[in-house]
């Protein structure tokens, strides 16, 4: 067999298995996406402000502030105007492409979590009517994907958060959410899905959680928990470089569990100074069917007990 054809037929499988993939992630997300967890999200994030409904007859107990002094004056008696919260949202996903987001000893790699992620929170939104976007990044950003309504929408951002490659290897979250900044013109709720693994973004949290409604996503492989006691070759995934790690060792055990809580610390820190919602989905070395749908669940509940603010 040709060179060529060779590659036709692997690109044809690679195919093949992402499309089964994203039918696997379909199915399994509309499952657990119930009336609940729509009704959920809906109750979590609310819609930019109010919106002409009605006018009635003023009953005691109404606010006179919102009398219609021109419907009154007509008929002399008197009106008020009814106002209705408008529910319709953008969501806007930012996925980290990032090479970290495609390693880990977890059932899945930080960008498998990533898309079920989108796929759970997504088709919540194409429920309740809502336009869902996607901006892929790693050093800069590789794709953009306008907000539109439905579910086929919701399927291509799926099927791109498991094919997109991204331009470099390293993550630049300063440059997405500037780009974000420029292209989201109307407040929306955006979800940034990312191991924060990178240095350097911190900072550039305020700025942008000031005009929309902020949500990190923080993928956490087992990898960030206690280590095997074993000999471990480690290869970063963003500079090819390769370590052998000694994880008998209680000193390394004890250098990487502090590495990893001044880690903890400083993304709490720079994510309670900038006003921003934390959203953690933890990856196992073993499936779980609740791995995604749970902490989703409890982070919209926790939202609707404390009065969302979009």
């Amino acid at each position: 067999m040709r060179h060529g054809n060779t590659m036709e037929v692997m690109a044809d499988i690679e195919l093949k298995d992402l499309l089964a993939e994203v039918r696997r992630i379909e199915v399994v997300s509309k499952r657990r996406v119930t009336d609940m967890m729509a009704g959920n999200y809906s109750s979590a994030f609310r819609g930019a402000g109010v919106e002409f409904h009605e006018v009635r007859e003023y009953v005691p107990g109404d606010d006179p502030r919102t009398v219609d002094w021109n419907v009154t004056a007509r008929l002399g008696r008197p009106y008020v105007k009814k106002f209705v919260d408008e529910r319709q949202l953008t969501v806007v996903f930012l996925l980290d492409l990032s090479a970290s987001m495609r390693s880990g000893f977890g059932v899945w790699t930080a960008r498998q979590a990533a898309a079920r992620v989108c796929a759970s929170i997504g088709l919540s939104a194409a429920k309740c009517d809502d336009q869902v976007g996607l901006i892929a990044f790693s050093g800069g950003v590789d794709k953009y994907v306008r907000p539109e309504r439905g579910t086929r929408h919701i399927l291509r951002i799926i099927r791109d958060a498991l094919a997109l490659r991204g331009s470099g290897r390293a993550t630049d979250i300063s440059a997405v959410l500037e780009f974000a900044g420029r292209v989201i013109r109307r407040r929306a709720v955006v979800f940034l899905v990312s191991d924060f693994l990178s240095a350097g973004w911190e900072r550039s949290l305020t700025p942008f959680s000031f005009k929309h409604d902020l949500v990190a996503v923080r993928l956490k492989g087992p990898e960030l928990g206690p280590l095997p006691r074993a000999m471990l070759r480690l290869v970063d995934p963003e500079t090819d470089e390769i370590r052998v790690l000694d994880a008998t060792d209680p000193e390394v055990r004890r250098a990487h569990e502090e590495a990893v809580l001044g880690w903890e610390r400083r993304c709490r820190n720079a994510f309670q100074r900038a006003d921003v919602d934390l959203l953690d989905i933890t990856v196992t070395r073993e499936p779980g069917r609740d791995l995604v749908t749970k902490p989703i669940l409890s982070f919209f509940s926790m939202r609707q007990r404390r009065g969302c603010r979009t």
